[in-house]
C-alpha cells in the first residue's frame, strides 16, 4: 500500500520571519488524518529570514533530526551546547525528560532552510542529549546515505527508537532499491525533483505513507534528493 501525500495537501503558516508547510498535524495546522505516521510525527519545512529564529523554547521525549537544505542554523541549549550547523551536516537532540533550546538564522543576508523531523521515542523520560554529524552531499550521490539510527551506524547520528531515516541523491534515470521487513511502515519524503516509487510519481515537496510493502523501487525522473524513513510497527 502506498499512499501519496501531495505537497498541496500540506498545511502552512507564515510568520513572516518564517515560512512553513506542515505534512503532519502541527501548531495551528490540524488534520485529524494527518497525526504522523507510526513513530514518525513531524516533517516541517521552514524557511527563516536572515537574523531571526526560534526563541528560547522547551521540549521533552521527542527525538529532533534537523536536516539544512540551504543556508544555516545556530544551536544553543541548555545542556550548554552551541554551534552552526551548514548543509552538509545534521543536528540531532533527544528531548529526552526536559531540554531547552533555541534556533537562529546567524546571517543578516542568506535565509536559511531546512526541514525539522520529530520522531518518537521508544522509551520516555530518558537524559537529554544533542549531537551533530557531517552529512557531505556527495555521500548521497547514488547511494543511501544513513542520516540517523538506533546505533549510529555507518556515521549516522543516533536517535532512541527502532527507526532508521535514509538520504539519497540521485541523477536522472539513476535508480536505488530496498527491501523492507515484514510489518515494517515506511515513508518517503522528495526534497526536491521527482521520483518514481513502485509506480507512483511524486514531485518536489510530495511524499508516500507506504505499509505492507517488501520491495521499494525508486527511480529519479531528473536529480532528485529525497529521504526514506523505515519506521517500526504501529503496535511496537
Amino acid at each position: 500500500m502506498i499512499i501519496p501525500r501531495l505537497s498541496a495537501e500540506r498545511g502552512h503558516a507564515d510568520h513572516g520571519w518564517l515560512k512553513a508547510l506542515h505534512s503532519f498535524s502541527f501548531a495551528d495546522y490540524y488534520d485529524p488524518k494527518e497525526m504522523g505516521w507510526g513513530a514518525l510525527r513531524v516533517i516541517n519545512e521552514d524557511r527563516i529570514v536572515p537574523g531571526a529564529g526560534f526563541g528560547r523554547h522547551g521540549h521533552r521525549d521527542m527525538e529532533i533530526v534537523t536536516y539544512i537544505l540551504d543556508g544555516a542554523l545556530e544551536h544553543k541549549d541548555s545542556l550548554g551546547n552551541g554551534g552552526v550547523i551548514r548543509r552538509g551536516e545534521v543536528q540531532r537532540m533527544s528531548a529526552g525528560k526536559g531540554i531547552l533550546h533555541s534556533e537562529f538564522n546567524p546571517s543578516q543576508t542568506e535565509g536559511t532552510h531546512l526541514l525539522q523531523i520529530w520522531i518518537e521515542p521508544a522509551r520516555l523520560g530518558t537524559p537529554a542529549s544533542y549531537e551533530q554529524q557531517p552529512l557531505p552531499e556527495a555521500e548521497l550521490r547514488g547511494r543511501w546515505r544513513l542520516v540517523a539510527s538506533p546505533d549510529g551506524a555507518e556515521g549516522s547520528t543516533t536517535i532512541g527508537q527502532d527507526a532508521k531515516l535514509w538520504a539519497s541523491l540521485l541523477a536522472p534515470g539513476e535508480a536505488l532499491g530496498y527491501d523492507l521487513a515484514p510489518r515494517r511502515l515506511a515513508y518517503v519524503h522528495v526534497i526536491r525533483g521527482r521520483l518514481a516509487v513502485n509506480g507512483h510519481f511524486l514531485a518536489t515537496g510530495d511524499a508516500a505513507k507506504i505499509a505492507d510493502e517488501s520491495r521499494l523501487d525508486f527511480r529519479a525522473d531528473e536529480e532528485t534528493e529525497f529521504l526514506l524513513f523505515d519506521l517500526p510497527p504501529v503496535s511496537q
